[in-house]
């Protein structure tokens, strides 16, 4: 399985564009974007229709610059699955959960949410030996914390990591920490930024 991960497009229908043409030529199943598709709830249009007239499949959350009423009609709009506490498991059998929003932003959250929404779609896929977890805030005890002194990582996010073990955290969040790799544990985290990531399986 091969995916395509992005986050931070803050409604630039362009990197929306470029990144639909990368995951065509990638010839990847899934596209995951990692909030802030939008920029404060605006420019909806041109973000996600690029990669479904593409025939991709389209996973989101939403982020600190969307409500989750905005990922939900995004979502509808185009047949896209918002896992902002669900889950899904692939034809390859690989879990993926999530949860949207952060510690600040429009659709904050208090670190127990975060960590309850994660613990929610894990119950989903907890059988499956592979998982991969989406979120829009980055974990806290992380190097991706040292790139910014306005964006706390969040403790529900490292929670969940040592928890439920999962075998990769996809985020975005901070801009300056985009291409950032790490390990917390066993498992490998990816700030995936506006330029995308492609992950294989």
């Amino acid at each position: 399985m091969k995916i395509l991960a992005a986050g931070d497009i803050h409604g630039d229908t362009r990197i929306a564009k470029e990144l639909a043409e990368k995951a065509n030529k990638e010839q990847v199943d899934y596209v995951i974007l990692c909030g802030d598709i939008t920029q404060g709830d605006q420019n909806t249009e041109g973000l996600i229709g690029p990669f479904v007239k593409l025939g991709k499949k389209v996973i989101l959350i939403p982020g600190n610059h969307e409500t989750l009423a905005t990922a939900d009609f995004l979502a509808e709009l185009y047949g896209a699955k918002n896992l902002h506490g669900y889950a899904i498991k692939t034809k390859d059998k690989i879990g993926i959960f999530g949860c949207g929003g952060a510690n600040i932003g429009l659709s904050q959250l208090t670190e127990n949410e975060i960590f309850g929404k994660l613990k929610k779609g894990f119950e989903n896929i907890k059988g499956l030996s592979k998982k991969i977890m989406i979120t829009h805030v980055h974990p806290s005890e992380s190097k991706m914390e040292k790139f910014t002194s306005f964006f706390p990582g969040s403790a529900g996010v490292t929670k969940a990591i040592k928890q439920f073990k999962p075998d990769f955290l996809l985020c975005s969040h901070v801009h300056e920490a985009e291409g950032i790799e790490e390990k917390i544990g066993n498992t490998r985290i990816l700030n995936v930024g506006k330029k995308g990531k492609i992950i294989e399986f």
